[in-house]
């Protein structure tokens, strides 16, 4: 049916000056309305000044810093509380307390506190909005309400769906101060549904409606202590916060600066960190040929101008339509006004960022002219720029939009994956096979067709490159607040004094010639056994310590990154062959395990001083390890998680990359076979280091690869200085994640560098002999289970319909 414009513009007459046919083509937004009414009211019953959240009260202690929020006039709307170091300790105790409450309810009772917590919100949804708007952290009540049933469910299904792991403790939630309320709430829910305490150290941004939300838990029934909230500096009170016995695990959201200060603050003090710095990541948007223009510049310019987002977005258009997309771009942005800056330095960036862009050859789409001065600027496109242009590699605060251009459909995925950062990606095409081709091949944890910024719990999401070390969302992000049982190993408590500059740079001992004439051994670097780059050979000792078994390499820094270049250009190849593929390798792997069962059998006798039936039972458990992960190749297949929303949603499981293994002295061939199994049949490629103590078995080993169909380069041995070889890899920019079995000090040193790029850390100090045995055991199910989420990262592609 048609309607006839004339119609249109009578209806629209007394509403506004402009007709229907003219917003279409402007395709601006109409004018809102906003009142703050309940949450002044809350504000005021709080004369303004909220106060830490402790055992389910408000607590407004003297003598405390204050950080307040003003209005455009310059007036104090309202104060939030900063805790001190002195508040720290009340928090912990009351979360140890509230922990003993919490886990002693059934996962049906904390399912109905969440669901009842879900029900008070939505009374409360006004309040909750005005509050959110008022301190800059804007998150719709629905959001929440949304995060609320979907983490009951699994608050239900905890122990049914996943048995053999029980939550960590306490848990403290970081986030920074321009961290959004919802990626904080992302984190705070899934840990209270798997049975934790959670400790919040919220930023400025999110303080006061962390602060209204953990009311609201209370009156929706759980116990008091189960949730604290001190607000303060992300970085230094959270890091006081960790050093506490009482916290078991640390996450993070927020900025990547804040996040690789906090890595650093918490280093050796025995507690695992992940972070998820999503704020300030640059993501792309690409529009292909065959988008719809019209809707795909209408998304650009909400993405990037409509609202402040805690993400850069850069503009990736293919050539064939750059002319439509600019004549888009300039008639959408004419109507738009200026935009609110939030402070004088962010528009001296602005100003900075837009004179070097048109310095370089940029030309500038303008919604009007800068004003002379004021915290307004209008929204601009910074059109014809280059990837290694400054406003493209670090874009400065809003509003800026800068476009690049590319030819072909690959390109216009490598120019997507030129950020550093892999957060998301927006793609717009009406071609559904390139659409999901795109998707497959960008190196971000989200991926949005035809559309932008659109989360569900229900899809798991991994940082991938500099935007992660955990993942959030989904059945895969429970485990970040879960650990396998019986067997946990954990970290050291206790803090190292650790010079960072002079770790792993110790000199190998001097090997003293012997009359008789042990056995030398080969590193294993790009498919040929071969001497370490330096020459020189470290003499291992037999069980008694009476005499030299062997001579092994001394491998060093060429020796890491002479594997990792080898690793890099096969891994990408070996992820492609599909599971069915790498399962026929590792079954074959296992033949040839068996086959040389007598000479490994033999070897770890020689090294260990088992007797010879305890050796063989090893390479026994070995050969089924291996044979387990390759029939699990296949069963890791992702899924089409029910969302909400219309639209289809795709969660497909992806592998890391390359990943360096700093393997045990407990069981030297099990635990190689086990993590090497697991890494490579995920599609990745290992760089791993044997046990010092140990090496034999591991060297024995390369026999075994030398026979396989496993292509060259996908696994590399290493052996050496435990030390010296840790460093190597924790300071190789390419290696994604090290899988570390050592010293505290190690695991320190680790934690304190891997911060440029962010690395995902599997960290063990040691710990009892009893729970090392059960780890590497056959019914260790939920270790093996974890073993397999280390070596997978997870892909979300949200696809929505008319």
């Amino acid at each position: 049916m048609t309607i006839d414009p004339l119609i249109c513009d009578t209806i629209m007459a007394g509403s506004t000056s402009k007709t229907v046919h003219d917003i279409f083509q402007s395709m601006e937004y109409g004018p809102t309305s906003s009142s703050s009414a309940t949450a002044q009211a809350w504000l005021e019953s709080h004369a303004r000044t909220l106060g830490l959240f402790i055992n389910g009260a408000f607590l407004n202690p003297a003598g405390r810093q204050l950080t307040s929020l003003t209005d455009a006039k310059g007036e104090r709307v309202f104060s939030v509380v900063c805790a001190g170091k002195e508040d720290v300790s009340e928090g912990l105790s009351s979360s140890a307390s509230g922990l003993r409450s919490w886990s002693e309810l059934s996962c049906a009772q904390r399912a109905k506190v969440l669901l009842k917590w879900a029900g008070v919100l939505g009374q409360h949804g006004p309040c909750v909005a005005e509050l959110s708007d008022l301190s800059g952290a804007s998150c719709p009540p629905a959001s929440l309400v949304r995060l609320a049933q979907y983490y009951s469910g699994w608050a239900q299904l905890r122990d049914a769906r996943l048995s053999h792991w029980s939550p960590r403790g306490v848990v403290e939630v970081v986030a920074s101060d321009d961290c959004p309320l919802y990626s904080l709430m992302l984190k705070v829910l899934p840990a209270l549904a798997m049975g934790n305490a959670v400790m919040v150290v919220p930023g400025r941004v999110a303080a006061p409606s962390a602060l209204l939300l953990a009311q609201l838990f209370t009156e929706a029934g759980l116990p008091a202590g189960a949730l604290n909230v001190l607000p303060g500096d992300p970085v230094s009170l959270g890091a006081i916060v960790a050093q506490s016995p009482t916290v078991n695990s640390v996450t993070y959201c927020g900025n990547k600066q804040d996040g690789a200060a906090l890595c650093k603050a918490t280093a050796g003090l025995g507690v695992a960190v992940s972070v998820s710095p999503a704020v300030g990541a640059t993501c792309p948007f690409v529009v292909f040929e065959s988008a719809d223009i019209d809707s795909a510049v209408d998304g650009a310019i909400e993405a990037a101008f409509k609202k402040r987002k805690e993400v850069q977005w850069v503009l990736c258009v293919q050539e064939g339509v750059l002319d439509a997309v600019l004549a888009r771009l300039r008639l959408r942005l004419a109507g738009l006004k200026c935009v609110s800056l939030a402070s004088e330095a962010d528009r001296v960036l602005v100003e900075a960022a837009v004179q070097g862009a048109v310095q370089q050859g940029a030309t500038l789409i303008q919604s009007c002219g800068p004003p002379a001065s004021g915290l307004q600027y209008p929204a601009t496109v910074l059109c014809g720029v280059a990837p290694p242009s400054p406003c493209v590699a670090s874009p400065p605060p809003w509003p800026l939009l800068p476009l690049m251009t590319f030819r072909s459909h690959a390109e216009g995925v490598t120019l997507a994956n030129h950020s550093p950062h892999g957060h998301a990606a927006s793609i717009w095409t009406e071609d559904l096979t390139l659409a999901l081709e795109a998707a497959k091949s960008l190196s971000v944890g989200s991926v949005w067709v035809n559309s932008h910024s659109v989360c569900d719990p229900s899809l798991p999401s991994s940082g991938h490159k500099d935007s992660g070390t955990c993942t959030d969302g989904g059945r895969e992000g429970l485990y970040q607040f879960l650990q396998p049982s019986p067997c946990a190993p954990s970290l050291s408590r206790s803090t190292p004094a650790l010079d960072y500059d002079t770790f792993g740079s110790a000199a190998s001992p001097a090997v003293i010639p012997t009359e008789s004439a042990p056995k030398f051994y080969r590193q294993f670097v790009a498919g040929k056994s071969c001497k370490s780059e330096s020459g020189g050979s470290v003499a291992v000792q037999t069980p008694d310590g009476a005499s030299v078994l062997a001579y092994c390499p001394d491998g060093g820094r060429k020796d890491v990154r002479n594997a990792v270049e080898a690793a890099i250009k096969v891994q990408p190849g070996w992820m492609k062959k599909g599971p069915s593929a790498r399962a026929q390798s590792l079954y074959s792997l296992a033949k040839e395990l068996e086959a040389k069962r007598p000479e490994l059998a033999a070897a770890i006798r020689a090294q260990t001083g088992l007797s010879l039936d305890e050796a063989d039972l090893e390479v026994e458990l070995s050969v089924d390890r291996l044979t387990d992960w390759a029939a699990r190749c296949s069963q890791t297949q992702g899924g089409a998680p029910a969302v909400p929303q219309a639209g289809s949603a795709l969660s497909l499981p992806q592998a890391l990359g390359v990943v360096g293994v700093v393997l045990p002295d407990h069981k030297p061939l099990l635990s190689l076979v086990t993590l090497l199994g697991a890494a490579v049949a995920m599609g990745n490629a290992v760089v791993m280091v044997p046990s010092q103590r140990y090496p034999v078995p591991a060297l024995t080993f390369i026999q075994v690869l030398q026979a396989s169909d496993l292509p060259a380069g996908l696994v590399n041995i290493i052996p050496g200085a435990r030390d010296q070889l840790t460093a190597a890899l924790a300071n190789h920019n390419v290696i994604k994640a090290i899988w570390y079995w050592g010293s505290p000090e190690g695991c320190q040193y680790l934690q304190h560098t891997c911060t440029g790029p962010f690395k995902t850390l599997w960290l063990h100090s040691g710990g009892p002999a009893a729970e090392e045995e059960a780890c590497w055991a056959p019914t260790s199910t939920s270790f093996l289970e974890e073993t397999w989420n280390q070596s997978t990262q997870w892909r979300s592609v949200w696809i929505p319909t008319a």
